[in-house]
């Protein structure tokens, strides 16, 4: 099955911008969607953004406007560019996969089975 590896965290400033990549191995991912969670500590797990196997996106309220989820041309990178970023968007941020269109529609992380390890973002003021 698929397996997802996050990269391109790292340390900015209140402002700065930050691309993350999802690169997937072990073939393009099959399901419904791939998204885009973070987990700050203490904090609950949240959906971030979603692409659907057929093209569609959607984002989560709360950072809607600020983020662009995008696939790359070779199918087995996925893409979110952050912009005007803030503290509170410090967190661990996670690429995952489903094959559940319920849980693709409602970010909902339960419905993801495949998950990579995670790449830290921390926005400083």
């Amino acid at each position: 099955q698929v397996r997802l590896v996050e990269s391109g965290g790292g340390s900015v400033q209140t402002g700065g911008s930050l691309r993350l990549t999802c690169a997937a191995s072990g073939g393009t991912y099959s399901g419904s969607c791939m998204g885009w969670f973070r987990q700050a500590p203490g904090k609950e797990r949240e959906g971030l953004a979603a692409f659907d196997t057929d093209g569609t996106t959607r984002y989560a309220d709360s950072v809607q406007g600020r983020i662009y989820i995008s696939k790359g041309n070779a199918k087995n990178t996925l893409y979110l560019e952050m912009y005007s970023l803030k503290p509170e968007d410090t967190a661990m941020y996670y690429c995952a996969a489903s094959d559940n269109m319920v849980a693709c529609g409602l970010l909902a992380d339960s419905g993801f089975g495949v998950w990579g390890q995670g790449t830290q973002v921390t926005v400083s003021s």
